[in-house]
């Protein structure tokens, strides 16, 4: 049995999903809202949304739509 580890925009994604449900954002926030909620770890997390083409302006929905986070199909 193999266990295969999540991608850490499979996680952040959860969390976002989390925060949508929990009506702590919506989903047509900003996705740089996100940052007010992620402190000192934000630069990381932007830098991950941006090299997958979001940005900063794109609503939080655009974020909780992606099925797949691959990285090979450059």
């Amino acid at each position: 049995m193999t266990n295969q580890v999540a991608h850490p925009m499979v996680k952040l994604q959860r969390q976002v999903r989390s925060l949508v449900e929990s009506k702590i954002l919506r989903p047509n926030d900003s996705i740089w809202k996100i940052a007010l909620l992620y402190g000192e770890e934000w630069s990381y997390w932007k830098q991950e949304l941006l090299d997958f083409g979001f940005s900063m302006q794109d609503p939080v929905s655009e974020l909780l739509l992606v099925e797949a986070w691959d990285e090979d199909d450059s």
